[in-house]
């Protein structure tokens, strides 16, 4: 695949009538089997998916435009086109699509698509008649021709014909050459004639026709042409407005003679297609595509041209950032390099890339530092444009750049802040500027597009830069229009619409932070205590705006974050929304609808923490509001949870109790007697010590061969050792150890599931008594797990 002449760039036209490049790749023309015919293929250089698979249909109308370019519609509304690297690769696939339908190469046009009735007729033609045949070119028969041009635009088949027989002998050349004479004579009626002609020519839609109408010789009697449209009472004056008033600027002189002559062209067509002809009716749409398609591809090569022409844009950057360059020097350029950005667009993302880079390392983003901080409003909007070009192609490259600059320069003229400067100090009543630089910044600090594999830490490294140096910027405005008072009854300074239209913005961004930033955020709400300043906007007179605020509070809570809550607690921070809730009323409207929402979202997510806040301050002056059960709801919430902790806090009592409990509390309590009734020691039931339990119960069993058994005693890992001292009994052969303990209840039973009996007590008296399992140091360490154990805390206040 490394054959150049195959080389091609896939276009599609979408709904705007734009070009869309859908990638790069080699075009084939082969049999597919599935579709049954002759089909161009074409495959994707970088990893050979199939870009393209098109059936070269009988029916189909391909057009061959600039020796390097063939377009056809595939249906309805859908358009596509081969941009070919060389003009060689255009003409073989050109041969085959003209062999497959039987046409000749040498045509620009295999055929127009026709319905059935115009098909019929065009089988019944003879084959002679391949050529309308045009009246002689001359002042008498001008309407004659331009009759037979109107004729033709509702069939395709006469359309093309026209066409040709237009292209051959230099008749069009011909009928330019009438208009000067009509004008130097003032025949208005010959004039009227020839706008018809050249509209009607126009409208045939055919490339090769378009190279000779916009060619430097002829173009500008084509305008002339076009000046005299029959239902004007006075003729328009483009051609003065082409010649002296839209004078062709060089911000530095272009030495290549192709090149400016192809802007020159280029910016001609435009105008023709922009301002002269009339907008085309929905049956007449469709007949300027050509004229669309020569428009983008001259800037395609334009841009190429210019892009590879190193020195002179080396010498554009020196003069934007010389600061000897006089004012309307700068501003020329500045507007240059907007219409290139606008112009690169057309490129396929490939060779955008590399433009964009290529602007890169000539210094665009320090350039703009320097012109986005001038007074002249113009150049700050141009500037603007550039910008977000830069930001929409590449954020992680201006990122990279702005992090950079802290070492070099101060936090003032740092560039992100320079645009956040911009955006405050928008002077446009309706914040058009602003909310275009809101955009570009949340983009910038967009998480989602910090995802480069080549630059895993570019997330944490941009987003600690950004609220070390810029976040302190953007929120100048917002405390500077607010004052901090005690109980979060501060006051608003500022409430005119316009600031009170860019707080909305500023919160609009700081709420984007909360949702994507989590950590750096929460660290800079809760030093500044930023949500309290925030809600003082709900006083604001501008309901959008408290809106704003309570947006900003609800995506907070939204988070789910202990700490926000306990912030939220702490700082006593619903009283604001809740004022203005009983403020506004019984009024129904977005307001009161979206201060319920935020307290129904708490009631369903059952936030403990915030439910209790709520209902212990404020629930006596929102118990009255009936219309809805949301507060109803979360005292529910409240008297379920004050329920579920006197449970718990009644069970860790009674658990308590019973580790306590004493001889006199039960009957069938574990005990040892001796042959005088005296407690020797309560047992714990088995589950609470199995281990032990079982070992001590196995040692019971055994005949005691000498007098030191053991009692079982805590060792220092928790475990138990046993540990029997003498007695009396074991001196007069009796076994002390064959005494078992009383069962109670939760007691193990004997094999036949039966408690087990008491043994005989022993016939000496135990002479020391040693505690089996119980320590005096039990409770302590018990009360002390209970106290740390988070399922054994309250967590709310009864």
């Amino acid at each position: 695949m490394s054959d150049t002449r195959r080389r091609v760039k896939v276009y599609t036209l979408n709904e705007d009538r734009q070009w869309d490049d859908r990638g790069t790749g080699h075009v084939s023309s082969t049999f597919v089997e599935r579709l049954k015919g002759i089909s161009l293929l074409v495959r994707a250089e970088s990893d050979g998916s199939l870009l393209l698979e098109s059936k070269i249909s009988p029916n189909t109308a391909y057009q061959k435009q600039q020796d390097t370019l063939i377009v056809w519609s595939e249906a309805e509304n859908y358009d596509l086109a081969l941009s070919f690297q060389e003009k060689a690769g255009c003409d073989e696939i050109w041969e085959k699509i003209c062999q497959v339908q039987g046409k000749d190469p040498a045509l620009e046009i295999t055929q127009d698509p026709i319905d059935e009735s115009e098909e019929e007729r065009f089988e019944e033609m003879p084959e002679t008649s391949h050529l309308v045949e045009l009246p002689p070119c001359e002042l008498a028969r001008l309407e004659e021709i331009a009759d037979l041009v109107t004729s033709v635009l509702s069939s395709p088949i006469r359309r093309e014909k026209l066409a040709l027989a237009l292209m051959s002998e230099g008749y069009m050349k011909k009928l330019l050459q009438l208009f000067q004479v009509c004008e130097d004579l003032d025949n208005r009626e010959g004039l009227h004639h020839l706008y018809e002609i050249v509209r009607g020519v126009l409208f045939l839609n055919k490339a090769a026709l378009f190279e000779v109408m916009f060619s430097d010789d002829c173009i500008m009697d084509v305008v002339g042409c076009l000046e005299f449209d029959p239902s004007l009472v006075q003729p328009k004056k483009h051609r003065e407005f082409l010649t002296k008033t839209a004078k062709f600027k060089e911000v530095i002189p272009i030495t290549d003679s192709e090149l400016r002559q192809k802007i020159h062209q280029t910016y001609r067509v435009q105008y023709i297609q922009d301002i002269i002809l009339p907008t085309p009716s929905v049956f007449e749409e469709n007949f300027l595509s050509t004229l669309t398609s020569f428009i983008f591809f001259n800037k395609v090569e334009i841009v190429s041209m210019l892009q590879e022409d190193e020195k002179f844009l080396t010498e554009v950057f020196a003069q934007l950032t010389d600061e000897a360059t006089e004012d309307c020097k700068r501003r020329e350029l500045v507007n240059f390099f907007k219409e290139f950005c606008a112009f690169s667009q057309t490129l396929q993302p490939q060779n955008r890339d590399a433009f964009f880079k290529t602007l890169a390392n000539l210094g665009i983003l320090p350039a703009l530092e320097i012109v986005m901080g001038m007074d002249d409003l113009q150049v700050r909007a141009a500037a603007t444009d550039i910008f977000s070009y830069l930001v929409e192609f590449s954020p992680s490259m201006v990122r990279e750049f702005v992090m950079q600059e802290p070492q070099q320069t101060d936090d003032d003229v740092l560039l992100i802040n320079v645009v956040i400067k911009q955006m405050i100090c928008d002077s446009d009543p309706e914040l058009g500027g602003a909310v275009q630089l809101m955009g570009l910044l949340r983009t910038l600090i967009d998480p989602e597009n910090m995802l480069a594999p080549t630059n895993k830490t570019e997330k944490t490294e941009f987003l600690s830069f950004f609220y070390k140096y810029c976040m302190q910027v953007l929120t100048v405005p917002l405390l500077a229009s607010t004052v901090d008072e005690k109980n979060c009854k501060g006051k608003l300074e500022i409430d005119h619409f316009q600031t009170a239209q860019l707080l909305a913005l500023i919160l609009e961004l700081l709420t984007f932070c909360v949702e994507h930033h989590t950590y750096h955020i929460k660290t800079y709400i809760m030093n500044k205590d930023l949500l309290r300043r925030v809600l003082v906007l709900m006083n604001s007179k501008h309901t959008f705006l408290a809106l704003c605020a309570l947006r900003f509070m609800r995506r907070i809570i939204g988070q789910k974050d202990e700490y926000y809550n306990r912030y939220i607690v702490k700082g006593n921070l619903f009283e604001p929304v809740i004022n203005t809730l009983l403020d506004n009323g019984t009024r129904y409207n977005l307001l009161n609808s979206a201060i319920i929402e935020l307290f129904e979202f708490i009631k369903v997510e059952d936030i403990k923490s915030l439910i209790a806040h709520i209902i212990d301050n404020y629930y006596k002056a929102l118990e009255s509001i009936e219309y809805v059960q949301t507060f109803k709801g979360l005292k529910g919430r409240y008297e379920q949870e004050k329920d579920r902790q006197t449970l718990r806090l009644n069970r860790s009592v009674s658990r308590y109790r019973r580790d306590a409990r004493t001889l006199d509390e039960d009957e069938d309590e574990e005990m040892w007697f001796n042959e005088d009734g005296e407690a020797i020691e309560k047992s714990r039931p088995e589950e609470e010590f199995p281990e032990s339990f079982g070992k001590y119960m196995e040692a019971k069993k055994v005949k005691e061969s000498d007098n030191k058994e053991n009692f079982p005693k805590r060792t220092p890992t928790g475990s138990f050792k046993f540990t029997f001292s003498h007695s009396a009994g074991a001196a007069n052969g009796t076994n002390g150890a064959n005494c078992k303990p009383a069962t109670s209840p939760t007691s193990a039973a004997s094999p036949n599931g039966s408690p087990a009996k008491s043994a005989t007590p022993p016939a000496t008296p135990v002479t020391a008594m040693v505690g089996l399992v119980d320590y005096p140091d039990d409770e302590d360490e018990e009360d002390e797990d209970e106290e740390q154990s988070p399922r054994k805390r309250p967590r709310l206040g009864s």
